[in-house]
Order: structure tokens, then C-alpha cells, then sequence
């Protein structure tokens, strides 16, 4: 049964935007500046830069593609506000993860909680597009555009492998998080079609 559309989605959005910026300047103060002003200083502080730059690239991510799905949303409900604010939360959960990751030089258990954040971050925009869908029906331009969502469903996989395999080996797990990256770096080259053809351009 579809449910009601009662709120702009304006406000969501500005918010949103708000939230994510305020998670990468977060993780901005929490680098570190070396203690030595010799490479061998910037070398000591190596891991946790990289570990800022991957978490960059994660959160302009997920900013890009939040923009890129509300372009195709009507509007907003209760129930999707609340679906938002969760995937908020673990975006935010994003600098904490990283800066004990950088710190700890990427050992088992910090480099699993920050895969695990990753993995609820791409749980909670799955479960945002099911919120959305919901309401606006199975015949509405998101659900048209993402079909069955087979790389949405089976990034959650590979998340979960990237958990299990930061306790065998990090450089493995790391290696797995970058991939994902990698994957989804450009936005959603389905809305971007279906945003297209309403145009009357060709994708």
C-alpha cells in the first residue's frame, strides 16, 4: 500500500547537506600535524591522512548520490525523515571510525569498526531508497530507475566481507574499501539517465 506525501523535501536536503559537511570539516580537525618537521614526521602521520582522504572520498560519495536520489523524489513523510536521519547518524559515525583506524595504524579491531560503519552508512541508504519506494509507490521514478538494485544489494556483501577480513588482514580489508570506493565514486549513472530522458536529452 503506498503511504502519504505530506512534506516538502527542501528542508531535508539543506539539512542533510548541513550534516555531511560538518562531518568532513569533523574529520579535517581530527588529522594530526606532524611532530617532526622532517619526512620522517609526515611519514609517522602517513596512515592516518590516508585514512582521512579514503573517508573524504566516502562522504562526498554519499553526498553526491543523496543529491542525485532526492532529484527524483516528490516529496517527503515522517517515516523517510527518520530513515534520513539514521543514515546521518552513521555518516557522522565516520570521523570517530577513522581517526582510531589512523591512530591505531590500521589494527584489526579499529579497521572492522570503521568497515562495519561503512557497511551500516550503505545499509541505511538501501533501507532510505526502500523508504522512499514505499511511499511513492512501486511505479515512481526511483523505483523505475534503480529496477532490482543488484549493486546496491551486493555492495552489502562486500562490506561484510571487508568486516570479517579486517581481522586476517587489513591491508585486504583496505584494499576491499577502496574498491567500493572506486565503485561508486561517480554517482548514480541511473538517475542520471532517467533525469535525462525527462529532459528529452539523450543519456
Amino acid at each position: 500500500m503506498r503511504e502519504s506525501i505530506i512534506i516538502n523535501k527542501s528542508r531535508l536536503e539543506s539539512f542533510s547537506d548541513g550534516v555531511i559537511a560538518v562531518s568532513l570539516t569533523l574529520m579535517l580537525y581530527q588529522i594530526q600535524l606532524p611532530a617532526e618537521f622532517n619526512w620522517n614526521g609526515v611519514l609517522a602521520e602517513a596512515r592516518q591522512f590516508l585514512g582521512y582522504v579514503l573517508s573524504f572520498i566516502y562522504v562526498g560519495i554519499y553526498w553526491n548520490n543523496h543529491h542525485h536520489l532526492f532529484q527524483v523524489v516528490r516529496g517527503i513523510n515522517g517515516r523517510i525523515m527518520w530513515v534520513n536521519l539514521n543514515l546521518l547518524f552513521w555518516l557522522t559515525m565516520i570521523p570517530i571510525a577513522t581517526t582510531w583506524m589512523g591512530k591505531s595504524g590500521f589494527l584489526a579491531i579499529p579497521t572492522a569498526l570503521y568497515a562495519f560503519v561503512l557497511f551500516m552508512c550503505a545499509v541505511s541508504f538501501w533501507a532510505l531508497q526502500r523508504a522512499i519506494i514505499a511511499a511513492e509507490g512501486k511505479d515512481s521514478p526511483l523505483a523505475d530507475t534503480i529496477g532490482k538494485d543488484r549493486k546496491g544489494k551486493s555492495s552489502l556483501v562486500v562490506y561484510a566481507l571487508a568486516i570479517a577480513a579486517s581481522f586476517y588482514s587489513s591491508v585486504a580489508a583496505t584494499i576491499i574499501l577502496v574498491a567500493m570506493a572506486a565503485l561508486w565514486f561517480l554517482p548514480d549513472s541511473r538517475i542520471e539517465r532517467h533525469l535525462l530522458k525527462q529532459d528529452g536529452r539523450k543519456p
